[in-house]
This record gives structure tokens, sequence and C-alpha cells, in this order.
């Protein structure tokens, strides 16, 4: 889940605190070895430092780019499976007909593919985030359909397997046509597109090479900087250079957790809140059809009772 506002600040700092002992505990043995051995001081031009941080800033800069890139990829993915979950539910909804017959044989099979949909989010969720799968999903499923998953490793993919068994059923019982079967299957390939999209960002894993050569120049920075600073500011130094070194670690600590959206921190992309809207606007959608549904037989009721009326 995204954090938007009101960010406790030990939130913040806990995130580098051990780097930051160690910095403050490594600026004040500078510090006091400056002051109290003065025949042994050791200073560098504040260039040198410098010098340093500008290369710094060049990479970190690089690799928030490219780690936000990839949690906004996450996010857009999961925009267009909101989208085509609500355009599955109103297919399904709109097109399925039987006419007179088996009707609530039909309405039961709407239900079940609907909720099935919002199982598959849900289990999309929890299996991006290397969590139980059947945790927010075996309410929504039959014990069949239940049955039918576990026999695969990848839950999702066998939730939409069970989608296309369900849209061939529907089609040979009639309740589809042709054009119909192929405009919900079209939607069936674009959310499995979306479901292996997000195993790609999940499994590519960020270079570490890339991440090796930040945390040396980083490190070789907060070590001479000290030197640097130690003629201008004395002991004073040791608030500034932990200052300064808590910008660059936040960060390089930012960037590392945007470029994996889906591992359970409050910086992932918030597939478990756009699930549940995901399940609000599916159920609402069925049970209006459902409504919608009621009311369309008393009206045909009450045709067919003022016909016989005006017969007789």
């Amino acid at each position: 889940m995204l954090l938007k506002k009101n960010i406790p600040v030990n939130y913040v700092v806990g995130k580098i605190k051990n780097e930051l002992i160690m910095v403050a505990a490594y600026a004040i043995i500078i510090a006091m070895f400056h002051q109290f051995f003065p025949s042994l001081r050791i200073s560098i031009p504040i260039a040198v430092p410098t010098i340093l941080a500008t290369i710094i800033s060049l990479l970190l800069a690089f690799r928030s780019n490219q780690a936000y890139d990839r949690w906004w990829e996450a996010r857009g993915i999961w925009g267009a499976i909101v989208n085509d979950s609500r355009s599955l539910a109103r297919e399904i909804l709109t097109f399925l007909d039987s006419g007179e017959s088996a009707s609530q044989e039909l309405e039961g099979f709407k239900k079940r593919f609907i909720n099935r949909q919002i199982a598959w989010c849900y289990s999309l969720s929890q299996s991006l985030r290397g969590q139980n799968s059947y945790i927010r999903s075996k309410d929504l499923l039959v014990d069949e359909e239940i049955k039918f998953t576990r026999r695969f490793t990848n839950m999702p993919n066998s939730l939409l397997k069970l989608h296309g068994l369900d849209l061939r059923l529907a089609y040979n019982n009639g309740w589809l046509n042709e054009y119909q079967q192929v405009q919900i299957d079209s939607t069936l390939n674009r959310l499995c597109d979306s479901m292996g999209k997000c195993e790609r960002i999940k499994n590519t894993v960020f270079p570490a090479t890339y991440s090796l050569y930040i945390h040396f120049c980083l490190y070789l920075f907060i070590a001479l900087l000290p030197f640097g600073l130690i003629e201008y500011f004395g002991m004073f130094e040791v608030p500034l250079i932990i200052a300064i070194a808590a910008a660059f670690l936040l960060v390089e600590k930012m960037a590392i957790h945007l470029q994996d959206p889906f591992e359970n921190k409050p910086t992932d992309t918030p597939t478990t809140a756009i699930s549940q809207t995901i399940e609000r606007d599916l159920k609402q959608m069925l049970n209006d059809n459902q409504h919608d549904d009621i009311l369309h037989r008393k009206e045909q009721q009450a045709r067919e009772e003022a016909n016989l009326y005006y017969i007789l």
C-alpha cells in the first residue's frame, strides 16, 4: 500500500538508521583525532569529495529514474487489469443470453465467472508478493474450482484456463455467438498479457553490479568527506556530514524500494487496494444485473397477464 502523506519521521530515519550510526561514529572519530593529535592532522581539498558527489548524483539520478519507470509500469499494468476486468464482467453480463430456457443455470454461470475474475485479481496480487494465493480467493471459488487450481503452481494461470473452459461451454450451449466468443477471448488474452508483464517485472533483477558501483562510490565519498570539511568546521563537521550522508543514502534507499514494486512494502504498487476496487465494481455490476433481470421478468409477466386479460 502506498504511503500518501504524513509519513512519520521515524519511518524515514529507520530506513537508514544503521548507516547513520556508522557515519556518525566515523565522523566523531575523525574529529577527535584531528582535535587531540594536531601533528597527525590529515586534510584534503574540498574539491575531491565534490567531484565524487557529482558522479554519485548522476548515478543515483539514473537509478532513481529506472526504478520509478519499473514502479510506474507496474501501476500502469494494474490499471489495465482494472479496465479489462470491468470489460470482462460487462461482456459476460450483456452478451450471454439463453432466451427463456436455462435462465437459472445461466445466472449461476455469470455469478461464478465474475467471482472467479475477482479471485484472479487477488491471487495474482498475492502470488506476485510471494504470499499464499488462496488467502483471499477461496471464498470466491466453488470447491471444484479450488480442486482444479491446486493442480497448478501458478494459480492465476489456472483461473484463466477455467475462464477459457467456461467460455467454450457457453458457446456450446448457445449462450454466445462466435463473434461474442472472440471478443471475450481477446479480453482474456489481455489479462494474460498483463499477468506476464507483472511476472517479468517481478523476476527481472536490477543489475547487481550497478548497485555495487554506487555503494563503492558512496562509501568512498563519505570516507573522504570529513577530511575535506574538518579544516573549515572542526567538531561541527559531524552533524553536517550526517546530514549530507543521509540525503544520499535516502535517495539510494528510495530507488531500491521502487525498483521492486511487488515486495509487500509501503512503496509497493497497491495491488490489494486495486483488487478491492475491482471486487466492489464487479459485484455492483452483478447485483445490478440480477436486479434488472427480476424487473424484466416482472414486466414480461405483467405484459402476459395484460394480453390474457385482453383476450378474455
